[in-house]
């Protein structure tokens, strides 16, 4: 079973429908004891970094993907989802992360933002998630990324104005900063390489 994390943030329904044609069982929840048991959890979200940290803890959601983490189950963060996973954010002033991984995640150094359309992604050396996708488009719509390497991890990385990862993966902790569900077929194929190696 997938968990998709509902703590307010993210467009959960869609992220609901993707994740189903994998064929697995989909719930949309907030329940602790589901999160932490299901097979996969997806962290979505949408918005800025500060307002969605607060959202995840008011319903104890940095609990849970901690207590995941030390339990090496898997986890996939999308978008900002992806971005409270670093150490700290820098929209609209400095916002703790989760610190998974080590980090900030700042504004893209691009002349028009936020950057919002296709771009083409190079996937990272022993990356999961783009096996069969290296140089495929996916879907961004964002104005902050990370963008410096991270000890141990598969990055995959796009370019606008600036290199930023655009996928990360370490241990049982993968993220993307594109939303995989609006990535037509090179998103489901993402999709189902996560799902197929729950």
């Amino acid at each position: 079973m997938i968990a998709i994390l509902d703590y307010g943030s993210g467009n959960l329904r869609s992220a609901q429908r993707a994740f189903e044609r994998t064929g697995h069982e989909v719930l949309l929840t907030a329940d602790p004891a589901l999160a932490l048991s299901a097979d996969g959890l997806v962290v979505p979200g949408v918005g800025a970094f500060g307002a969605c940290m607060q959202q995840l803890r008011d319903v104890g959601g940095d609990s849970i993907i901690r207590a995941r983490v030390a339990s090496n189950k898997p986890i996939l963060g999308i978008c900002v989802g992806a971005q409270i996973l670093f150490a700290r954010g820098l929209e609209k002033g400095m916002h703790e992360g989760l610190g998974i991984f080590d980090g900030e995640v700042a504004q893209l150094a691009a002349p028009i933002l936020p950057h919002m359309g296709w771009n083409t992604v190079k996937g990272g050396d022993g990356s999961r998630l783009l096996e069969g996708l290296d140089g495929a488009s996916f879907y961004f719509v964002h104005s902050y990324a990370a963008k410096t390497d991270v000890d141990g991890a598969a990055i995959s990385w796009a370019n606008y104005g600036e290199n930023f990862i655009a996928a990360i993966e370490r241990g049982p902790v993968s993220a993307t900063q594109f939303h995989p569900e609006k990535s037509s077929d090179n998103g489901a194929r993402l999709i189902r390489n996560w799902a197929d190696s729950l």
